[in-house]
């Protein structure tokens, strides 16, 4: 359940960040910019924060090119499943959502990966000591 519930966050932000709605921050800021500055900025620090949060563990945990072996894996996966016309990638606005489903999974198996090796191997890890 842990997984699931960082993997939802991660969809949040990136489509609280940009989605193919017009509920999403970055169409917000465009056109707010002018009338309410203070308010997008302190926005996108929150998000900004959140995404320092995510990327910055899903680096220490799995590193560049896991991320880029996992994005590779569900590229492959969506290839697979629009090769057997189960997804119709002809829709700008679903492949959008699949592209954010991508990345938000990525993110999600990022923060998660030091939990899930400690299941599996029962080795925790240290990354910062205290001396």
């Amino acid at each position: 359940m842990g997984f699931v519930i960082r993997w939802v966050f991660a969809f949040g932000l990136l489509a609280a960040t940009f989605n193919p709605t017009q509920w999403n921050y970055v169409r917000w800021a465009q056109a707010e910019y002018d009338v309410q500055l203070p308010l997008v900025v302190l926005l996108g620090l929150i998000l900004l924060v959140g995404y320092i949060i995510y990327l910055r563990a899903t680096l220490r945990s799995i590193g560049g090119f896991g991320m880029a072996l996992v994005l590779s894996i569900v590229a492959a996966l969506i290839w697979v499943l629009y090769d057997y016309g189960v997804l119709d990638l002809s829709n700008r606005d679903f492949t959008v959502w699949i592209g954010l489903l991508a990345l938000s999974f990525v993110l999600g198996i990022g923060l998660s990966w030091s939990l899930v090796r400690r299941k599996l191997s029962g080795q925790a890890d240290v990354d910062d000591v205290d001396e």
